[in-house]
């Protein structure tokens, strides 16, 4: 497997891994299988993160985009989903090593996603590391958000990668944990 920056050109085979993986596209049954994402993420979003170096790649050299990871400044953003403005809202509430995430240089870690023909390969972890490795000198932490009831994603997060929870917040009626790990 191969982990790099997206490209402009990945925008398209992105938005179809997205779309393949959104809330909105899987049965309850899939949802509680394999996790999923959600937000508005299309080829013109994704050429955007991917001009701006935000998003992280896995391919498997032969074309495919196994997975990707968006690693984004949250506070920089224009026009933030709800989920992400909700926590920014809590950053104040939600502590990381003692501090509150305010006090601390942190970058978005997500959305997460891999294709369903990579699952189990490692690519999720892969990019987890790359991510790890690409905010060295950019952050203290990063810092991802798991909607209540994506019992895979946490799964994932918190008990493979050793994501710390930092606490909880609530958008429109849903509520999110915010996790953390070390860069």
């Amino acid at each position: 497997m191969r982990y790099r920056y997206a490209t402009e050109s990945d925008a398209a085979a992105l938005a179809g891994l997205f779309a393949a993986n959104h809330h909105d596209a899987l049965t309850r049954e899939q949802r509680a299988a394999q996790g999923f994402v959600q937000g508005s993420f299309g080829a013109d979003t994704l050429r955007d993160m991917a001009a701006a170096g935000e998003l992280l790649v896995a391919d498997d050299g032969q074309g495919r985009i196994a997975g990707l990871l968006a690693l984004s400044v949250a506070a920089d953003m224009a026009d933030p989903p709800a989920a992400v403005a909700g926590l920014l809202r809590a950053q104040g509430d939600l502590l990381w090593r003692g501090r509150p995430l305010s006090e601390v240089a942190w970058l978005l870690y997500g959305p997460v996603v891999v294709d369903a023909a990579f699952r189990g390969r490692g690519v999720a972890r892969g990019l987890f590391g790359r991510a790890v490795e690409a905010a060295a000198g950019r952050a203290e932490a990063l810092v991802a958000f798991i909607e209540a009831g994506n019992a895979p994603s946490w799964r994932v997060h918190v008990d493979a990668f050793g994501m710390t929870p930092l606490g909880e917040y609530t958008v429109s009626g849903r509520t999110y944990h915010a996790v953390a790990a070390p860069v």
